[in-house]
């Protein structure tokens, strides 16, 4: 099956899906598109008992996607990219020192608490896992995800003071986490061999700061281009041209790609920046191209999310495991958000419960499932790919549906 057919095919069902939801369920675009999705893969799984042909035929259609690299290495750019664009950097920059306490300090001691707690958990299960496994399934699930974040706090009424900690957490934390991820990653596929602190560190430092130096000088260039000429549809060209050859240049330099899109992304987006680089049809078409290429590409990610269900190797025990892990990620999330909220609740204007919001608030999705999917089998890999398809499935549809109430119960009216 060629690659044209196979994206046909999703965004049919993208478009189908999407229509569905409009028309009748009304929910949030990233909600609608997942729930309607996962309800599509059950109906396939409930015929398949009296006739698997179309069973077999998706599943084949869904082992030829090689999900990680599709999200990873080419649809996270974009959306960083967009979501970053359409980010009020004035905001962001107000709230910098608690977002990079959240994305940085917050991302390491979440995925240490919860690999520890998953360690004891396997035992309880009876289950043996190495330690070093879980820390990587806490990699894993400790990013939030800026895609499905920003697509459903823009329904959520949350007052912009605490929208900008999330979505400014979820753009940075996501890039950390893979990092953290792949760290792990090195030293897990090591075992037995001596470990250098500090070629981890390096690798770390590279990934982390040499990612956000090239989204900075992507974002200098296309802001000078940009700035040189008056024709909307070669600077809309422009800018597509940074995302797919700044993350070409990026994977080349191994530094953090989805890092440089953000760092990219912000500085373009700048007030300023549009102000002196743009005309106001410029900025219209910008603003227009990115934002629909943020819904295609949300609505292909969600559907497939949906579908990747049709592979997974259902045991109890794996299922078990993934619903115990739900509370236990929430409380380190809660834990892991307390200090820093604490540190900077005096210094800035936070709004009240914010640490119990930003935990609910705190959504997975893409990112750790392409995460779980890159994991090798002697890793546990089916085991810890249910468990974060549980974990992102719940984070969606009820996290994300409840999100609102929980906001609206938490702070005062008026």
């Amino acid at each position: 099956m060629n690659y044209y057919i196979i994206i046909s095919g999703l965004i049919f069902l993208a478009a189908v899906f999407g229509y569905i939801n409009v028309r009748f369920f009304k929910l949030p675009t990233t909600i609608g598109l997942m729930l309607i999705t996962i309800l599509y893969t059950f109906g396939v799984l409930g015929l398949s008992f009296f006739d698997d042909t179309l069973l077999l035929a998706e599943a084949e259609l869904i082992r030829q996607i090689d999900f990680e690299t599709v999200l990873m290495d080419y649809m996270l750019s974009f959306l960083l990219f967009a979501g970053a664009l359409h980010t009020n950097f004035q905001e962001l920059k107000a709230q910098r020192w608690p977002i990079i306490a959240f994305a940085t300090i917050g991302v390491v001691v979440s995925t240490f608490l919860i690999g520890t707690s998953t360690f004891y958990l396997m035992q309880l299960l009876g289950l043996q896992i190495d330690y070093i496994y879980c820390l990587l399934f806490g990699a894993i699930i400790s990013p939030t995800d800026p895609i499905a974040v920003l697509g459903i706090l823009k329904k959520a009424n949350a007052p912009k003071k605490l929208e900008i900690k999330i979505v400014g957490e979820s753009l940075f934390n996501d890039g950390v986490g893979v990092v953290l991820f792949l760290t792990l990653f090195a030293i897990a596929s090591t075992r037995g061999e001596a470990i250098n602190p500090m070629e981890i560190a390096k690798l770390f430092g590279l990934e982390v700061f040499g990612g956000l130096l090239l989204g900075l000088f992507l974002g200098w260039g296309t802001f000078k281009l940009l700035k040189s000429i008056d024709d909307f549809s070669i600077e809309v060209i422009i800018t597509l041209a940074a995302v797919m050859v700044g993350t070409v240049i990026a994977h080349e330099l191994h530094v953090s790609a989805p890092l440089a899109m953000v760092a990219a992304g912000l500085l373009i987006g700048h007030d300023r920046v549009r102000g002196s680089a743009m005309s106001e049809t410029t900025e219209l078409y910008v603003d227009k191209f990115w934002e629909l290429i943020d819904i295609l590409l949300n609505a292909v990610l969600f559907v497939l999310i949906g579908m990747e269900m049709l592979i997974l190797t259902y045991e109890v025990s794996y299922l078990l495991a993934g619903l115990i892990a739900i509370p236990i990620i929430l409380a380190c999330r809660y834990a892991s958000l307390w200090l820093p909220v604490k540190v900077f609740e005096k210094k800035l204007d936070f709004v009240p419960h914010t640490t119990k919001i930003m935990t609910w608030g705190g959504l997975r999705g893409g990112i750790s499932i392409a995460l779980a999917l890159s994991l090798s089998p002697e890793m546990n890999r089916e085991m810890f790919l249910v468990m974060t398809y549980i974990v992102v499935v719940f984070s969606i549809l009820v996290q994300g549906l409840t999100i609102e109430k929980v906001i609206n119960r938490c702070l005062p009216k008026g």
